[in-house]
């Protein structure tokens, strides 16, 4: 009898070892896909049109990818609504207004692109997430793997991707709140990858514009200190000079590499109606207070206990 209990132990523990063993290794599988995809995203060359789905609004946006010698270039257009296009070659992005008059240049900027939404080291990430192999789907006509990032406490949400099983680019990408609900959703509807755009799609007609510039390569002594999440870093800082705006605007970037949160802080205006405690603008949360006769202002597309905290950190220096 102890015979058959010891070998029903050893069994249960064996089958436990190679059930331990096995997750790792999907683990592991998962975290090579986000690899291959942060790759993909930087090093393809491809065209496309995509939809951005965020709380109620749908926009539908075409992207022209090219790498060569001199280094990457892309072009954003959105194609409905406010007339917009970004196009960023390296880590210059510039933004040609709606006015046609005016373009605003980021030098250094973090900004990116869908699909380039991860960072270059995306194992990284495992310190706040949990990586997920899922199932074989398509998207726009090819066939894809699916990855999921869970978050591992209450600061981020859920990261689904869907990354073509051919090339390694995410086709789709997707964030997921703790209730299953689908904060927002960018995905092609159709997309070439291999072909390099034509490099006279990248020419940046700035002749006669006037250049807004925010210069985010050197530290801007803000006068501000902030705290945010556990895993969140400062990536960008600018005091900027914003339409409607009497006096500069501080703004900050925080990531974690995936989730991203802004924050404002600009002088109050008196004479001025403004929000007070959580809101949301459509798919973005905000979370607003009043420090020392500034306004504070945190907003992103996270849970709330991240707007909350890093909002009620801030304190003047």
């Amino acid at each position: 009898m102890q015979a058959v209990a010891w070998r029903q132990g050893w069994l249960v523990a064996g089958f436990a070892g190679l059930m331990l063993v096995s997750g790792m290794a999907r683990a592991e599988a998962a975290v090579e896909w986000l690899k291959r995809a942060a790759t993909a995203a930087q090093q393809q060359n491809y065209s496309g049109v995509y939809v951005y789905h965020h709380g109620e609004h749908v926009e539908v946006l075409r992207v022209f990818h090219r790498t060569d010698a001199s280094g990457e270039q892309e072009k954003v257009e959105v194609l409905d609504g406010t007339p917009r296009q970004f196009l960023r070659i390296n880590n210059d992005v510039y933004c040609h207004l709606p006015d046609g008059k005016h373009v605003r240049l980021e030098r250094n900027a973090a900004r990116r692109f869908f699909p380039a939404l991860l960072p270059v080291q995306p194992a990284a990430l495992l310190d706040y997430y949990e990586a997920k192999l899922g199932g074989i789907e398509r998207v726009a006509g090819r066939t894809c793997q699916v990855v999921t990032l869970e978050p591992r406490d209450g600061y981020r949400y859920a990261f689904n991707l869907w990354v073509d099983r051919q090339t390694g680019l995410p086709l789709k990408s997707r964030i997921v709140n703790s209730n299953g609900g689908v904060v927002s959703m960018f995905v092609f509807s159709e997309v070439q990858i291999g072909k390099a755009p034509d490099v006279q799609l990248f020419r940046n007609d700035i002749a006669g514009k006037r250049i807004q510039k925010a210069h985010l390569d050197q530290p801007v002594e803000v006068g501000w200190s902030v705290t945010p999440p556990p895993g969140y870093e400062r990536v960008q800082e600018a005091v900027r000079t914003l339409p409607g705006k009497r006096a500069p605007v501080t703004h900050l970037v925080f990531s974690d590499g995936l989730s991203v949160l802004s924050l404002f802080v600009e002088p109050i205006e008196p004479q001025v109606q403004r929000l007070q405690g959580l809101s949301a603008e459509g798919a973005i949360g905000v979370y607003a207070r009043q420090v020392d006769g500034y306004a504070v202002t945190t907003l992103g597309e996270v849970p709330n206990l991240a707007l909350i905290e890093t909002g009620n950190s801030v304190k003047k220096k």
